[in-house]
């Protein structure tokens, strides 16, 4: 074609890929299925045409209308239900490392202290020497991980990390049996709490995507309907993990957004709905049953009564840059630990658990803002100092100078130790360590701008201070700073910035979110290489066309097309003992059918499952044909009805781009090549 450079993608003499150093490796599976979403759609079409019939009852009616969405409000409801059970072992947890409550041992800190304003009577610590309660923290942490890894590596793998990159390609049409199952659920919620509340650099809104779609992907596969419907399956799917993460930030509005922007490759007004019910009804199951009695639904939500000032935005400017460089940082060395992983550790998955439960635990016990659980650590570093504000960061006579150090190791320290624990083989997500990295760092440099405010507080700078209210606020800069952590490791934009407005309640400071996302998404499109889901999908070699990508090939479809090696042919019969012969010794999916092959002007494309049904059900003495008009004298088994006669079918001289259109658009698992009417 004019305007394109001749490029060989494949060797004519021996038919082997060309260039293969600039494409990226696809892992091999024993069992590579993708589903065909033409196929599906046809295959429901038929079956709405084979059912057809008035609707004589109005109840009837109801119920054809209302089941799907009785079905996504159960799902919301379990999902609430299993949010609610995670966050109060979660908490209960994070606290069992440091003491216990004498007067009910099962209570959390908060609660056996709930009518005690300062010292608390009631809660003990294991050990009243230093150092024991320091070598009981650790063997603490050893038992309880190393229990939670054997879980995960004995009965269920897929439980393992985020989920969040195998769930993409799940959705996009790529099948991975077991990994949304029964067990993967039940063995996600049991390691969940043992890895996040126990020290690791590890969050639970990841996981908690994967657990939401496990139970979406459970409950539909209880009803036929859904069952057999890939197309229906993939709207469920994408609904619960909007659940999945409206109930991990208490942000509805905020689940909907990343299932459109993070998950969905095709996001359809049907799905955006079914994903707002399913959202919707999950937090407000949440909401009802008040994990923490408190009216929270996370620990980290907060209120902010004084408003930001021009000032500020060169900060939040510079937390956006720091989020930015995060993200690219974090993202590019955790892709090097997991190579090391994948090369050296694989048989000692458990040990690397507990090493890294040792390591994690001697580190971070003498930072305060390291030992603690991060969710109450964020909440401390958010929230906006008043009079009766007993934390250290609140009070005047506290040392500044020994604070932002102690910030700043916290930010070095749960940045490293995120880089070597994202990936180890417990439930784990990213989401939230890097957010308190950038809670942190966010908080230090409020108290810089604190710092520098009170030395000049007549500065033309402060200008706009109203002498009655509190000119700089440092718990928003811990704020900001989180949601630009978040956006750097995620590269997602819109969605965090409406998941940090739903976290505040405040509109306000929608624009300073919104400037430190726009700064961190510059950084990250010129430095980066994607969110950390999409650069995991291409490390672990797994098969998803991104649908934000741009495709150059500047080549044609003769190019990369392979040579169709088996046919069926109309101007022949075959035996059932033939057609078994021919799936025995290939490996295809499907069977273009043709004329003949002096003639193969393409009549349609047969898949391998249906051709195994036929198989299956006749014997091998029984002739079959593939004749689109068969003529009185055929016998034998017609074929005509598991033919499909309108397959995708492009030119020879197509584009690469334009096929690689097709295939993200539209979904087929296969696309024949023809010149001049004829199959190549």
């Amino acid at each position: 074609m004019e305007g394109y450079e001749h490029i060989e993608l494949r060797s004519k003499q021996t038919g082997e890929w060309l260039h293969q150093e600039k494409v990226r490796a696809v892992a091999r599976y024993d069992d590579f299925v993708t589903i065909d979403w033409m196929d599906d759609e046809l295959e429901e079409h038929r079956e709405r045409l084979a059912r057809k019939r008035p609707v004589t009852s109005w109840k009837q009616q109801i119920v054809q209308n209302a089941r799907t969405w009785l079905v996504l409000m159960a799902m919301g409801i379990i999902i609430g239900v299993i949010a609610l059970c995670l966050n109060v072992i979660t908490a209960w947890l994070a606290l069992m490392r440091l003491g216990y409550c004498s007067l009910n041992y099962y209570l959390s800190q908060g609660f056996c202290c709930w009518d005690q304003e300062e010292e608390c009577d009631n809660w003990k610590p294991w050990l009243k020497f230093g150092f024991l309660r320091y070598l009981a923290y650790i063997l603490w942490l050893i038992v309880f991980l190393g229990i939670g890894a054997f879980i995960v590596r004995r009965f269920a793998p897929a439980a393992a990390g985020s989920g969040i990159s195998e769930i993409k390609c799940i959705v996009s049409g790529f099948v991975m049996k077991g990994f949304l199952g029964w067990w993967t659920l039940a063995i996600k919620g049991l390691g969940l709490p043992l890895a996040i509340a126990l020290g690791l650099s590890l969050g639970k809104e990841g996981p908690s995507v994967h657990y939401a779609v496990c139970v979406g992907n459970c409950i539909a596969k209880l009803f036929k309907k859904y069952r057999q419907s890939a197309s229906k399956s993939r709207e469920f799917l994408t609904a619960t993990s909007a659940a999945g993460v409206a109930v991990a930030f208490g942000s509805p509005m905020g689940g909907v957004l990343f299932a459109m922007e993070e998950i969905a490759s095709v996001f359809q007004l049907l799905t955006l709905w079914k994903s707002y019910v399913c959202a919707l009804i999950a937090v407000a199951t949440l909401s009802t049953l008040n994990p923490f009695r408190t009216g929270q639904l996370v620990l980290f939500e907060v209120s902010y009564h004084n408003a930001w000032h021009w000032f500020d935005l060169p900060f939040y400017a510079l937390l956006g840059a720091f989020g930015g460089v995060y993200g690219v940082i974090v993202s590019k060395l955790n892709k090097r630990v997991a190579g090391f992983r994948k090369k050296y550790l694989v048989p000692y998955a458990i040990h690397e658990v507990v090493t890294l439960a040792i390591i994690s635990a001697a580190f971070s016990y003498f930072n305060q803002f390291l030992k603690l659980d991060m969710t109450e650590v964020m909440q401390t570093l958010f929230n906006d100092c008043s009079s009766d504000s007993l934390h250290e960061l609140c009070k005047a006579d506290s040392g500044k100078t020994t604070l932002f150090l102690s910030l700043i190791i916290a930010t070095l320290g749960r940045s490293i130790l995120t880089i070597v624990t994202y990936g180890c083989k417990v439930p784990a997500g990213i989401f939230v360590p890097s957010m308190a990295a950038g809670a942190t760092f966010g908080r230090a440099i409020g108290i810089i701008v604190e710092k520098i405010y009170q030395a000049h507080p007549d500065s033309t700078i402060f200008a706009t201070c109203a002498p009655d209210q509190t000119c700089v606020i440092p718990g928003t800069y811990a704020f900001i700073g989180a949601g630009a952590a978040l956006s750097g490791i995620t590269h997602l934009t819109v969605t965090v910035a409406i998941i940090m407005f739903e976290l505040t309640g405040a509109v306000r400071y929608i624009i300073p979110t919104m400037v430190a996302v726009t700064v961190t998404k510059l950084i990250n499109d010129r430095f980066g290489q994607g969110g950390i889901a999409d650069q995991m999908i291409v490390f672990n070699g797994l098969p998803y066309i991104d649908p934000k990508e741009e495709f150059r090939f500047d080549a044609t479809v003769a190019e990369a097309m392979s040579t169709v090696t088996v046919i069926f042919t109309a101007d022949r019969d075959y035996s059932i003992a033939q057609i078994k012969t021919i799936l025995e010794k290939t490996p295809y999916r499907g069977y273009p059918v043709v004329m003949s092959e002096e003639a193969p002007e393409i009549l349609g494309y047969v898949t391998r499952s249906d051709l195994d049904y036929v198989v299956r059900t006749h014997g091998n003495e029984n002739e079959c044909y593939f004749k689109s008009s068969p003529t009185p004298e055929s016998s034998g088994v017609d074929m005509a009805g598991i033919i499909n006669p309108a397959p995708f079918v492009v030119s020879i001289d197509c584009t690469l781009e334009y096929l690689m259109d097709i295939f993200v658009r539209l979904g087929p698992r296969h696309v024949l090549v023809q010149k001049d009417g004829l199959l190549i």
